[in-house]
């Protein structure tokens, strides 16, 4: 929804809801965040120091923001003219920047590392364009995208789509570049080729920006961790590869699909079913497919809607090509999810 905020075509105040308004009230709510696995132990430790036993553990941590790994962003986001959709503290500063702006660069980025909801960083900059557009001043405004991957979408059938729009709207793509330093004072951003390894300095009267990301802290190095700090899960069980009475869901796994909402959800249903299944001693018979979404607003009123598995091929719903451009999906990704997600998803 954050997109949405970040053109202005939502409210901030949408997006969110007290934690103890969607709390199940069968839930026994810890208000304390955990600083320690102990799997050996069948134990976290909490950050007030107090260890809690456990029999089966899920852990659904998430994942992490790292605005400090390119110098001088954290400083900038939020001011100088640089936003970023990812952040609540700055989310609203998008729609700010974008209806101050009057002419010169506009840069939006996507960084040298996985991240949440892989299609945010271009959605935003289709809206951008429309946005210019309607205020007459698209003319005045280079729009260019500097990202680290070597597509502009991982599953090739909606890259086709996403490629015809860019060239539409004449947004210029730089692929294989990441943001490595953000000079405020000048509104300068540097960008690493990550295969010439050569520099370039580009001037900037507007920047969106994706932050690295990464595994959270308390899960880097702990004994659930992969090499890489991600839960080390079965990407079909999602039951931990050493520890069987652990699981893990969503984007703080390694399981290797994009990490979005709809992955979310279509992990819940095989995790489910295989932790009662474990906790019955039966078999464990949900397999997870890779299912994940990325809903792409392409402007104002027109979606792509990309569903596809753990090898990037097409996991469409509806029985219509979800790779063009269409209103129905926007509306359904602009007004009934977010109204699907509060009344049952978190349910």
């Amino acid at each position: 929804m954050w997109t949405f905020v970040g053109a202005g075509a939502k409210r901030f105040e949408e997006s969110r809801r007290n934690m103890a308004d969607v709390m199940a009230s069968r839930v026994d709510w810890i208000k304390a965040a955990v600083a320690e696995f102990r799997p050996e132990k069948n134990c976290v430790v909490t950050q007030d120091g107090k260890t809690i036993s456990y029999d089966y553990l899920v852990v659904a941590l998430g994942i992490q923001l790292d605005f400090g790994k390119v110098k001088g962003l954290a400083e900038a986001v939020g001011k100088n003219c640089v936003s970023s959709n990812y952040c609540p503290d700055t989310v609203e500063m998008t729609w700010k920047y974008l209806q101050d702006l009057k002419g010169g660069n506009a840069i939006f980025t996507f960084p040298n590392t996985p991240i949440k909801c892989a299609g945010a960083p271009q959605k935003i900059m289709y809206l951008a364009d429309d946005l210019l557009r309607k205020k007459g001043i698209r003319k005045d405004v280079d729009i260019s995208y500097y990202s680290a991957l070597p597509v502009i979408f991982g599953a090739k059938k909606y890259a086709a789509t996403l490629g015809e729009v860019a060239k539409r709207k004449g947004i210029n793509l730089n692929f294989r570049n990441h943001l490595v330093e953000v000079k405020a004072d000048s509104k300068e951003a540097i960008f690493e080729n990550l295969d010439t390894k050569e520099s370039k300095t580009v001037k900037y009267d507007f920047m969106h920006v994706t932050p690295p990301m990464s595994p959270p802290d308390v899960v880097k190095g702990s004994p659930l961790s992969d090499c890489g700090g991600w839960v080390d899960v079965d990407k079909e069980t999602l039951q931990h590869k050493k520890y069987s009475n652990v699981f893990g869901i969503g984007d703080c796994t390694n399981v290797p699909t994009s990490k979005t909402a709809a992955a979310v959800a279509g992990q819940a249903g095989v995790l489910r079913k295989n932790l009662l299944a474990y906790m019955k001693g039966l078999a464990m018979t949900g397999k997870y497919d890779g299912y994940t979404s990325c809903p792409l607003p392409t402007g104002f009123g027109k979606l792509v809607l990309a569903e596809f598995d753990f090898d990037a091929e097409p996991l469409e719903t509806f029985p219509v090509d979800q790779g063009k451009e269409r209103r129905a999906f926007y509306v359904m990704k602009k007004d009934m999810m977010p109204f699907l997600y509060w009344r049952s998803e978190e349910r």
